[in-house]
């Protein structure tokens, strides 16, 4: 086996060159299509499309722009392929929309006074529901789809005092119960009957199931520090998380069970991370200075490192995990479709050369 530092798994490729609509905020991707929020409230929906020339790279182009009913910033964007479905988090109220053609849903209002939104990370990894190819307004068909289950996905929306939970189905939006709780949440992320949360300055683990909840980490373990540091969740597996704290010299990444026990070992990192981002079995992290580094979820060892690229003066770069996957231009094709000169014999010459070929395998059998 080789070394994985001679195989890196990731490299940087440009998707869309550049965007003008307005200063992107959060963004996700999924089979052919890319979708990005904005500053301004625009949404925007992007689609792979291939170009006439057979040696040119595929290319992704606007398919529609729209503006979210508030016009104010979009925070969060959230892709539910199971159901077809995309929930949009913009002035503390959650939308819902279709995928792809990005339709509001008529006959669900917005969730309002949402402080922070998870859904069960479970239920984001469902197979695609058939519908999304049926439901397309657009001429893309790329979607990765499979008959899935169709049922109804589990959310949690955290506003000032309670946790409410919420089963969202493909045209129904169902209240189910809500659990007292204190405010000031800014991150969560929720696997199965376990949601993890962030304040300015801890972390902890609740279980839905019995309403209890465990502290874990502080933030920061630098007192002077607390409120700029950003929090960092990551659903690891079924039943495990990652969370980052800052000791004041670097951040160590510490993988804990859903009843707040520790596993595996310890991440470390320089700097604390602006981005963390999972694809398993590898966890890429964004570094304050642009650095790239990619480590390994099974052995906490670093496997590649990506140097700082140029993304422009005043640009703040970010990294976005998709969980389903999506299509980026390849030169493969074009490679592997380059003319080649083929040289023709006419059927006579043919059948004279196969036959000393029959000439030539008989006589070596006979030594």
């Amino acid at each position: 086996m080789g070394n994985p530092l001679d195989v890196p798994p990731y490299l940087l490729q440009p998707l869309i060159p550049s965007i003008t609509a307005g200063t992107v905020t959060c963004t996700q991707a999924f089979g052919s299509e890319i979708y990005v929020g904005c500053s301004n409230g625009e949404l925007l929906r992007y689609a792979l499309r291939p170009d006439a020339d057979p040696t040119k790279l595929d290319a992704y182009a606007l398919l529609s722009q729209q503006s979210i009913p508030s016009g104010k910033q979009i925070d969060e964007l959230i892709l539910v392929p199971c159901i077809a479905k995309a929930l949009i988090l913009c002035d503390r109220q959650v939308h819902i929309y279709t995928l792809p053609s990005l339709d509001l849903v008529p006959n669900i209002k917005p969730i309002r006074h949402v402080e922070a939104l998870a859904v069960d990370h479970h239920h984001l990894q469902r197979p695609a529901a058939t519908s999304l190819t049926t439901r397309a307004t657009s001429t893309s068909t790329n979607f990765p789809t499979e008959r899935g289950k169709n049922d109804a996905i589990d959310l949690c929306v955290i506003k000032r005092s309670t946790i409410a939970m919420y089963s969202l189905g493909e045209e129904k939006l169902t209240y189910a119960r809500e659990i007292p709780f204190q405010s000031g949440v800014l991150r969560a992320r929720r696997s199965g009957r376990h949601l993890c949360i962030a304040t300015a300055d801890i972390y902890s683990v609740i279980d839905l199931a019995s309403a209890q909840m465990y502290e874990l980490l502080p933030v920061t373990q630098v007192e002077s520090t607390v409120g700029t540091i950003k929090p960092h969740i990551i659903v690891i597996s079924p039943s495990e998380f990652l969370i980052l704290s800052w000791t004041g010299g670097s951040t160590l990444g510490v993988f804990i069970t859903g009843d707040g026990d520790p596993v595996r070992g310890t991440l470390q990192w320089p700097a604390h991370p602006v981005s963390v981002c999972l694809d398993y079995p590898y966890l890429t992290t964004l570094l304050p200075n642009g650095t790239i580094e990619v480590h390994s979820v099974e052995t906490q060892t670093i496997i590649q490192t990506i140097p700082a690229p140029d993304f422009g003066e005043g640009r703040r770069p970010g990294l976005v995990s998709c969980l389903a996957g999506y299509a980026a231009p390849s030169s493969e094709r074009g490679d592997k479709m380059r003319k080649v000169k083929v040289g023709l014999m006419r059927r006579g010459e043919k059948m004279e050369e196969e036959e000393e070929e029959k000439d030539g395998e008989v006589s070596s059998l006979s030594i």
